[in-house]
């Protein structure tokens, strides 16, 4: 069986105590296991609170185990020696871009990373075309970030990461922000990076509508994973989804009335696209 690229081995973490509190922090994992594999799109999806954000953290070293183990690529992210070589494969992007942005012209700001690095003027410019391709935002390339979409400036984000070519792209509610059809866009966005360049894609959310292109849903509550499986198996079980107070969106909704009322909707059609197909079939 092939090595897992990040593997969370009964992992247990709680934030520091704050000073002058008299209170213990109650622990935001709990002896949680689970293993990632190159190439694989996942989505941790939980309420606010349920720990997927400090799972997230776990996966390239930004935060470190009180007890279990992280190894990501096979090296252990308690070795602080490795630090550098694990965030170079697995990279990282945030809720607000604009804490990622750092120079006044979108390719210099891709360009900082590798300039920083070392690397020649000639693989720079390679690899910022590419990026830029990627992310669909080559002719932005000489605008000032400022002047961007909150989508666009995600994607500069996104970009600036992909440049480096990491394995892995975890996305720790990156689309929080943006309104409801970007939001769709860079869901389909990692999904292309996924299929085309084989990146794994670990996308943390609470939003269920950016769970139905993931491969995998691995589902949290109270620091723990309390279930994963493929979306046509999670998404389906409405009442499930919100006993774990989730918001359900309403194509997810509309799909459980219907087949409630006799459609037939296969249980694996979650985006709009597949629902609206099943219906039309009818």
């Amino acid at each position: 069986m092939l090595q897992p690229l990040i593997d969370l081995q009964q992992v247990t973490y709680a934030y520091p105590v704050r000073p002058g509190s008299a209170q213990q922090e109650s622990p935001a994992l709990r002896k949680l296991s689970l293993q990632i594999q190159q190439g694989e799109y996942v989505v941790i999806l939980g309420h606010n609170g349920s720990g997927k954000s400090t799972l997230a953290r776990q996966c390239n070293a930004l935060l470190l185990p009180d007890q279990g183990q992280v190894i990501v690529a096979g090296m252990d992210t308690r070795d602080l020696a490795s630090h550098p070589a694990i965030r170079a494969r697995v990279g990282m992007i945030f809720q607000n871009p604009d804490n990622q942005l750092i120079a006044t012209v979108v390719e210099d700001d891709v360009a900082w990373s590798l300039t920083v690095l070392g690397y020649s003027a000639s693989e720079i410019r390679q690899r910022v075309n590419e990026a830029l391709e990627a992310v669909g935002i080559a002719d932005l390339r000489a605008l000032p970030p400022h002047k961007l979409s909150g989508g666009q400036r995600q994607r500069v984000a996104i970009a600036g990461i992909l440049a480096l070519r990491p394995d892995c792209i975890i996305a720790d509610e990156a689309t929080s922000m943006l309104d409801p059809v970007s939001r769709q866009e860079m869901g389909k966005l990692f999904a292309r990076l996924n299929r085309d360049l084989g990146i794994t894609i670990v996308q943390v959310t609470h939003l269920l509508e950016e769970a139905v292109y993931a491969q995998r849903i691995v589902l949290m509550e109270q620091g723990q994973i309390v279930q994963t499986g493929q979306p046509g198996q999670l998404l389906s079980d409405i009442e499930r989804l919100r006993a774990l107070k989730l918001i359900i969106p309403d194509s997810l909704s509309l799909a459980a009335r219907l087949r409630a009322a006799g459609f037939r909707i296969a249980e694996d059609a979650v985006t709009v696209e597949q629902i609206a197909r099943e219906i039309a079939r009818e």
